[in-house]
């Protein structure tokens, strides 16, 4: 399948993994990669600029497919160092940069007299149309369904991706509620290029996180993830557990009041807890609605021809009989 994102990326298939904390470690980058997609290291899980360029030395071993590293910039008191992860990115040879968080326009010049494609992420229009005007090559448009940050419109991508498709000159992608055929299917019609799948590629064979984090995906529905610290304008979509109800309580109780540091012990840190130790009421962590729809753990090549050949059979044979 060729689209404007597979020629732009130098892939065969049109789907990316998103950056994920703790699960986007050279292991899933590669093997996403090798099965026709585009594999994404996550910048901020390795902290530093020796331990990305030490990551991205490792996903080399695995893969010799394009791959990406996601670079999150966050509104912090004490930013990790930006400059040196990019310096380790352009050191590192890697050609893609998925960007998300705050705009990336201070970091462009450096990306791309380097040649390095940049994706960013956005939650809203107006963002991609920022994007779009500061050289960001392609974006990625993240519905209100998405794990993680879905932003404070609460868009889904039925009215999302096509006001997106309206707008842009750029090639853009599906991300948020993409799990198999029908969603990528379903994108291309509404004008996306390809699509970007987060949640759906921890549940593989590759994925490296704990069995429990698994297990836990399988067994939610699409009625089991929560919106958390809305009050703090920094809205988090995640899986519900113990820790998120302590939260939430919180932020019932302390309504307008509540700051960051009310909530620490429910968000500080608690990844490596839950992906590496499988301590699933750790902490709040990031799931998709997606989550109603993911019922295996293939490998990712079986999961991406799967995806592959039953999209070509819903072109094909449900849409053109039509």
């Amino acid at each position: 399948m060729k689209t404007r994102i597979t020629e732009l990326l130098g892939i065969e298939h049109p789907i990316i993994q998103g950056g994920m904390h703790h699960v986007g470690l050279a292991e899933l980058a590669a093997a996403v990669s090798n099965a026709g997609g585009l594999g994404i290291i996550t910048g901020l899980t390795q902290g530093t600029p020796e331990k990305l360029s030490a990551e991205i030395a490792r996903c080399k071993t695995m893969t010799d497919k394009p791959f990406g590293v996601n670079i999150t910039f966050l509104p912090t008191t004490t930013p990790p160092d930006y400059p040196g992860l990019i310096q380790a990115v352009i050191d590192g040879g890697v050609k893609v940069v998925e960007t998300a968080g705050n705009n990336p326009a201070t970091y462009m010049p450096a990306l791309k007299e380097a040649g390095i494609v940049v994706i960013h992420k956005c939650t809203a229009v107006r963002h991609a149309l920022k994007a779009q005007s500061v050289g960001c090559d392609a974006v990625s448009v993240d519905g209100f369904e998405c794990g993680g940050h879905p932003g404070e419109d609460d868009i889904p991508n039925f009215i999302l991706l096509p006001r997106a498709a309206d707008e842009l000159s750029i090639p853009f992608v599906s991300s948020g509620g993409m799990a198999d055929a029908r969603s990528l299917v379903a994108s291309l019609a509404m004008g996306a290029e390809g699509m970007n799948m987060g949640t759906r590629f921890i549940v593989t064979q590759e994925a490296p996180v704990h069995e429990n984090v698994k297990a836990a995906i399988l067994a939610a529905t699409e009625l089991d993830t929560r919106l958390v610290m809305r009050p703090l304008r920094n809205t988090e979509r995640v899986l519900n557990n113990a820790a998120v109800g302590r939260l939430l309580e919180k932020e019932k109780a302390l309504g307008a009041d509540i700051k960051i540091e009310d909530i620490l012990p429910e968000v500080a840190g608690c990844y490596p807890k839950i992906m590496k130790d499988g301590d699933m009421d750790a902490g709040a962590w990031s799931c998709g609605m997606v989550a109603g729809l993911i019922h295996d753990v293939p490998t990712v090549k079986e999961l991406i021809d799967r995806i592959m050949s039953e999209a070509d059979t819903l072109i094909k044979e449900r849409l053109a009989g039509l």
